[in-house]
Parts: structure tokens; sequence; C-alpha cells
């Protein structure tokens, strides 16, 4: 019988401490977050150069709302620029 007791001593430092539900909840949150930002990005050689030029075309769709005439013809004109953009765009980083 004495003979399990030196194996078993060593026990108490093989023991995984688990963290509290609060810091497992934000680390499974963070590990979410970056699934799904790689998700986001995948394929994309340049993500921050992607987000640059959203930014960018972004800031020039709203002078451009601001400078049309409040008549409603260059809605239609102006959401078919933004698409062939962002095709543009998408296509030069695919």
């Amino acid at each position: 019988m004495g003979m399990c007791l030196p194996c078993l001593s060593g026990a108490k430092d093989d023991v995984v401490v688990t963290p509290d539900p609060e810091t497992r909840r934000r680390q499974l949150a963070e590990a979410a977050e970056k699934r799904q930002k790689e998700t986001t990005y995948r394929g994309i050689k340049d993500p921050e150069a992607l987000e640059r030029k959203k930014k960018k075309q972004e800031e020039t769709e709203k002078q451009t709302m601001n400078s049309v005439p409040s008549g409603g013809g260059g809605l239609k004109v102006h959401t078919l620029f933004s698409l062939l953009l962002f095709t543009q765009i998408e296509d030069k980083f695919l």
C-alpha cells in the first residue's frame, strides 16, 4: 500500500486550473472576434489597404451626396458608380 503514495503526491502539480467564468467568457469572445476577422479578410493580401479604400469611398460618397442637388436624380447614378468602384477594388485584392 505504501508504494502508491509517492505516485499520488505529484498529482497536485498536474491539475489544470480553469479560469473563472468571466475570464473564460472574455477569452471566448476574443477568439470569436479573431476567427471572424480572419474569415472576413480571407484571400485579401492587404486588409488595411482595403479598409482605407472603403473609408475613402464612404467619404467620397458623403461628399457626393452633399453636393448633389435635392432632386433625387443623382441617386441612381451614384449607386451605380459606387457599385462599380467597389467591384473594381474587390477584384484588385482577390
